[in-house]
Order: structure tokens, then C-alpha cells, then sequence
């Protein structure tokens, strides 16, 4: 089975995928990971893209954490779509925190125009990172996608 958590930066997908992981032992990728696949980029992606096909049909969970359109665009059919939102300043704050509390400017205005990158795609579930733990996130996911 293929989960595809889908958003922009600090949206909570890569912690929603630690704890995921933590109970269900799902392999995580994020972003790029696949270019460890093979020694050229194309081949690599080739390579992940086969491998997402296959976990669509697999008994074995992947998770795949995506906060790229070019990467939402290698996901076959078939894979659960996980649209993870947060309040713009919610986004900012968390980005600061990885910044050691500092936020540029020219961040803040990537961050401003990358917030609704997403919004017009079709997914399965959307989460709000703003009103739900991690752990809450993972039981919507369960609920919603599993049964």
C-alpha cells in the first residue's frame, strides 16, 4: 500500500510519517530519496517509480513524503493521497525554528507563494497540522484509508 503525504514545508508530513512509521514499520521516503537508487538521476527515477507501483499492490506500507509538484507527478494510480495544510504562520514560525529562529524575508516570500501550491489537487484525506497531533493525524489516516 502507497500513502503519499502531500504539502509544502512544515505541514507536520514528515512527522505524521516518524510516527506512522513508529507503529505500522513503513519505509519513508522523502523528496529525493530515490536518487540513492542508481548512479544516474533518470535511471533513479526510473527505478523509484517502479518500486512506487509496487507498493500501490503490496501488503507493505510506503510512505512517500512529497513537498515537490514535480513529485506528486510520479505517483501511479492507486496511491493514497494525504493533503497536509497549516495556517501560513504557523508555516513561517515552524520554518524559523529550522532557521534558529530566524526567518529571511526572501523565505518567508518562497513560503507565501509555496502555501498553496497543492490546493487544487484531488486527494483521499486532508489534515490541518494547526488543530491535530501527529498522533491524531496517523488515527485519521487509519481510520479514513485503511478500513
Amino acid at each position: 500500500m502507497l500513502f503519499a503525504f502531500i504539502g509544502c514545508s512544515c505541514t507536520g508530513k514528515s512527522l505524521a510519517a516518524e510516527t506512522f512509521q513508529k507503529s505500522s514499520h513503513a519505509a519513508v521516503y522523502t523528496g529525493k530519496d530515490y536518487l540513492k537508487l542508481a548512479k544516474s538521476p533518470s535511471q533513479a527515477k526510473s527505478l523509484f517509480e517502479k518500486q512506487l507501483q509496487e507498493a500501490v499492490s503490496s501488503n507493505e506500507l510506503t510512505i512517500f513524503v512529497i513537498s515537490e509538484m514535480e513529485e506528486v507527478n510520479m505517483l501511479p494510480e492507486g496511491a493514497k493521497k494525504v493533503l497536509f495544510t497549516a495556517d501560513l504562520e504557523t508555516i513561517k514560525s515552524r520554518f524559523a525554528v529550522r532557521m534558529h529562529g530566524n526567518l529571511p524575508a526572501p523565505v518567508g516570500a518562497m513560503l507565501e507563494r509555496k502555501a498553496h501550491l497543492f490546493l487544487d489537487g484531488t486527494y483521499d484525506l486532508t489534515v490541518h497540522s494547526d488543530t491535530s497531533t501527529p498522533e491524531e493525524i496517523c488515527a485519521s489516516i487509519r481510520q479514513v484509508l485503511l478500513s
